[in-house]
């Protein structure tokens, strides 16, 4: 009996068995093979499918994508790239820039003369003292799975968060910076307000910092993340403002809307 090519399979057949192939081995070893396993990998229903089979959209899902083959490597690759965020592993991750006062401490919420943070899964905290304290963590986005192209090409929304607040009975000053920079660390984009002065005998209540980069300039490879700030009263011990539950998050979405690419990895 004679074999049978796999190519002389219908091409829905082709489809459902590329459908539970990993993504990366899809375009990196099937694609190149021939122009049909490429025209069929190329397929707008492929990863819509994938998608759909992985989570990330539903059957009633209405909102415009741009590209479906970049939007499963974005939500694929979509997570908090801050590593203990939550100082559940005491101070973890952080390079610390700025160690003034009493140093950096981390306690449990909601601490003395504080409050309890809006999600009850967060229990802890970072805090600072009397003299400056910063933390921060440079993200290489190369090492946590985006490629050249994705971030070049398709640029999508880069999303920082942060969360801070004072002691009821001591003022303080928070400071944030944020920094999109090249391989060879040249900032080709930052996110750094004014200084948040809270004075003392406030409410204790814990405040978010949110800002989105849109449609920054090609070759960014790295992320620097830093907060910290002291107290207002110079009191020794741990009175300035206590942070935790930062994120940055590399979106799904897209504010540009470059043409269909093939968006190897």
């Amino acid at each position: 009996m004679a074999g049978v090519s796999i190519n002389e399979l219908p091409e829905s057949i082709l489809l459902e068995v590329f459908m539970h192939l990993p993504a990366r081995q899809l375009l990196l070893n099937c694609r190149p093979v021939c122009s049909l396993w490429r025209d069929i990998i190329d397929l707008v229903t492929l990863w819509k499918r994938k998608c759909l089979r992985e989570g990330f959209v539903t059957e009633d899902w209405d909102q415009p994508v741009a590209d479906w083959k970049v939007f499963f490597f974005l939500c694929s690759l979509r997570r908090n790239l801050l590593r203990n965020p939550c100082a559940e592993e005491d101070m973890t991750s952080w390079q610390i820039d700025s160690n003034g006062g009493d140093h950096w401490k981390v306690e449990s919420l909601p601490g003395p003369h504080g409050t309890e943070f809006p999600d009850s899964k967060v229990k802890k905290y970072f805090v600072t003292s009397y003299e400056m304290c910063l933390k921060s963590q440079l993200i290489d986005l190369k090492a946590e799975g985006y490629w050249e192209e994705l971030l070049d090409t398709f640029r999508p929304d880069i999303v920082v968060k942060d969360w801070f607040a004072a002691r009821a009975d001591c003022g303080c000053t928070y400071h944030i910076r944020v920094q999109l920079a090249s391989a060879d660390y040249i900032v080709l984009a930052s996110f750094e307000p004014p200084p948040v002065t809270i004075h003392q005998w406030n409410d204790a209540r814990w405040t978010e910092v949110s800002h989105t980069f849109s449609d920054y300039p090609p070759g960014v490879r790295h992320i620097l993340f830093q907060h910290g700030g002291k107290d207002t009263q110079f009191w020794a011990g741990w009175y300035g403002p206590r942070v935790t539950n930062s994120s940055i998050v590399i979106s799904h979405k897209m504010t540009r809307n470059p043409a269909p690419s093939t968006a190897h990895p």
